[in-house]
């Protein structure tokens, strides 16, 4: 090529941020980020539901790029996150490079000129050298195929499409769906409700965190004032959380004492038998993703309260029956059923070598090698791809890193070296084999129904700790890729 690769990264969320700022710290001028929504943020735009708090510590949940030292509370709320990320594009310089309300529909390898056609959902065709998915995970929402819920008279709401006109106080409510948007929404609108019915069709061990504690002003003025004081902080928590990967990837006391301290909070701060029953799950604590909270125990035991785990039967025009003909009346449906999160960069159309349609390359189930490539489909890159440590490692690490990685071939693109660079089959294969294998022994893969888990039933997460992603993404195994 021996000329600067033009660049189009899809997606403003976190993954796209950090890939703008690790490519244009690089040195690579030509990149464009394309983002279907009106702001960026990803997951903290389009989630606005009452009570939406990170479950990460805040002094962690960020950028090692751009650190904040005056967080609200320990744990960030969505509103919170969301100004954080407007605040880095801005500080950064990153918006002019930002296309907001510009939406990908498709995309297009052309063999002959070793590039990529994009064609935007307005009709507008780009062209790229590289592309580079940053879609997310948590992106397109679940909606439950309930018999009657469009004849449901009352307002009905999904978590991820919240709707502000929506009056949710005074009102009798129902959940439907658990998970730590379940937990979080019903803990929030509880005080204010007529009634609220959680519909829970298995429940979830939930650990208790103070996660309404403010940041105290003591330790935001010496954050603020010492930069070496927050960096070691945030490198203090970032080695603190790969204990977490340690105890869902590997049995050890480490992952029994997290366990008991699940079915401990459950024990003490539900006293009745029956409704500690009904709240009970039939799995291993840390098998889904954990959901912790300060206030749903307290919540769901409210006189207003009521956790049903009875089967759905059908949505009336009025309320919402179950599978024992109670029939419960209802103001307002509110879906916290999460979101598909094997999509990826899907529905978008992607076709890559030889006419081979990225639908048809995941037929069995999306994969790729190390979260970054798949086979087929030259100069195109994935940010937080298959087998993302979404359960035990920071992601904003993990994006940081597969950035830099995707920048090495990048440089050879620059350089002249290669037009395009593809994974190989038998690398992908490999990689994917060993995956396998190491899942073995999580605690994802023991026996629970759980979002992590793909269509056939293999876990699509990251089975090793984060030295081992950190040594996997270091400089590119060239001998794995089919460099033209």
């Amino acid at each position: 090529m021996s000329r600067e690769p033009r660049v189009v990264i899809i997606g403003a969320g976190m993954a796209g941020i950090t890939a703008l700022h690790v490519f244009t710290r690089l040195g690579f001028d030509a990149v464009t980020v394309l983002e279907k929504a009106s702001d960026v943020g990803g997951v903290w735009h389009w989630n606005r539901y009452p009570g939406l708090t990170c479950d990460v510590p805040s002094q962690l949940y960020q950028f090692g790029f751009a650190p904040k030292a005056d967080w609200s509370h320990l744990f960030a709320d969505g509103p919170d996150i969301q100004r954080y990320h407007r605040e880095v594009v801005e500080s950064l310089g990153l918006g002019e490079r930002i296309q907001l309300d510009t939406e990908v529909v498709a995309a297009q390898w052309n063999e002959d000129a070793a590039n990529w056609t994009l064609t935007t959902k307005g009709g507008d065709r780009i062209e790229a050298d590289v592309v580079v998915c940053a879609t997310g995970v948590l992106h397109h929402p679940a909606v439950p195929d309930l018999p009657g819920l469009d004849e449901f008279a009352g307002a009905k709401v999904h978590t991820a499409r919240w709707d502000d006109s929506v009056t949710t106080d005074g009102k009798h409510i129902a959940v439907i769906g658990t998970g730590s948007t379940g937990v979080q929404i019903v803990s929030a609108l509880q005080p204010a409700a007529a009634s609220i019915t959680h519909y829970v069709r298995s429940p979830q061990w939930i650990l208790w965190a103070p996660m309404s504690l403010r940041q105290s002003k003591l330790a935001t003025r010496v954050l603020s004032r010492s930069p070496t004081a927050q960096d070691r902080l945030y490198r203090t928590l970032l080695w603190a959380s790969g204990i977490l990967a340690d105890v869902t990837t590997r049995p050890s006391w480490r992952r029994r004492a997290v366990q008991g301290y699940a079915r401990l909070c459950l024990r003490l701060q539900v006293r009745d038998p029956a409704l500690r029953r009904k709240l009970t799950p039939d799995y291993q604590p840390l098998c889904r993703r954990q959901v912790v909270s300060e206030t749903y125990y307290r919540a769901i035991q409210s006189g207003n309260a009521e956790l049903v785990t009875e089967r759905i039967d059908q949505v009336t025009p009025s309320g919402i029956r179950t599978a024992d003909g109670c029939h419960r009346p209802a103001d307002v449906i509110v879906l916290a059923t999460g979101f598909a999160p094997h999509n990826y960069m899907r529905p978008m159309q992607i076709t890559g070598r030889d006419g081979r349609t990225i639908d048809q390359e995941w037929a069995g189930g999306p994969r790729a090698y190390r979260m970054t490539a798949i086979p087929g489909f030259p100069n195109l890159f994935t940010m937080l791809g298959p087998n993302s440590p979404t359960g035990s490692i920071s992601l904003q690490y993990s994006a940081e890193r597969t950035a830099e990685y995707i920048a090495r071939f990048l440089r050879m693109l620059r350089d002249g070296v290669a037009t395009s660079i593809e994974v190989t089959e038998e690398a992908t294969e490999e990689f994917n084999a060993d995956v396998a294998v190491a899942m073995t022994p999580t605690v994802w893969n023991t026996g629970c129904n759980s979002w992590y888990l793909t269509d056939n039933k293999t876990v699509d997460l990251w089975p090793y700790d984060r030295a081992t992603l950190t040594s996997m993404l270091a400089e590119p195994e060239l001998s794995h890729f089919d460099i033209r």
